[in-house]
């Protein structure tokens, strides 16, 4: 079965003005489709054509570098859009806020800690919030499109939440100041759907 492009839970306007309705546009109808297109190809009469997308990311051949990259950057915007919200901000509660404290002393702490993932990620990649199993969390960033699924990449676990820092995500309305647009970020986290991903992952 192959890939879709999700829809959008909002449309692209509604993340302003903290992410502009142009880049959501070209990040969304473009990226996101030419890397579902892309997988799609990649996978066609393969083994792989009947698995998850989590399932070909965890048992991943890293020398695949058409899956590597289509499917990372297929599975990472599908979770990219689904964290984020008009309504969000604020901040998680919960075991979630929990697990934050425990592992970063506070939430400031969680964010000091992302924020500098995200910053100091060099080039392209992403920065990650994941969960173990027993519910620790733990932050990371990976190049390019990989993420922690993928075998020895990043803090291993299950992503919950993560930011894209590649240049398409923040220029046009951020052009070379990455931090702006990552303090920008969290006032558009759906921290009801990062706790949702966190109870069924940990």
């Amino acid at each position: 079965m192959a890939f879709k492009l999700p829809n959008l839970p909002y449309k692209h306007h509604e993340l302003e003005p903290h992410i502009d309705s142009w880049t959501m546009e070209i990040h969304h109808g473009k990226h996101h489709a030419g890397y579902t297109k892309k997988l799609n190809a990649a996978i066609d009469a393969t083994d792989l054509a009947d698995k998850s997308i989590e399932d070909i990311l965890k048992n991943l051949d890293m020398n695949n570098a058409a899956v590597r990259n289509n499917g990372g950057g297929y599975y990472n915007h599908s979770l990219f859009w689904s964290i984020m919200s008009p309504n969000g901000g604020g901040t998680p509660s919960g075991d979630l806020a929990k697990a934050i404290n425990e592992a970063c002393g506070s939430f400031d702490g969680f964010k000091e800690k992302f924020a500098k993932a995200a910053g100091t990620r060099f080039g392209s990649g992403w920065a990650w919030l994941c969960v173990h199993p027993g519910g620790k969390v733990e932050v990371c960033s990976s190049p390019n499109q990989d993420n922690p699924l993928m075998p020895g990449v990043g803090c291993g676990g299950t992503p919950i939440l993560g930011i894209d820092v590649w240049e398409h995500a923040y220029y046009l309305n951020y052009q070379n100041k990455r931090p702006d647009y990552v303090q920008a970020f969290f006032n558009v986290v759906n921290w009801d759907e990062v706790a949702r991903l966190y109870k069924a992952n940990s």
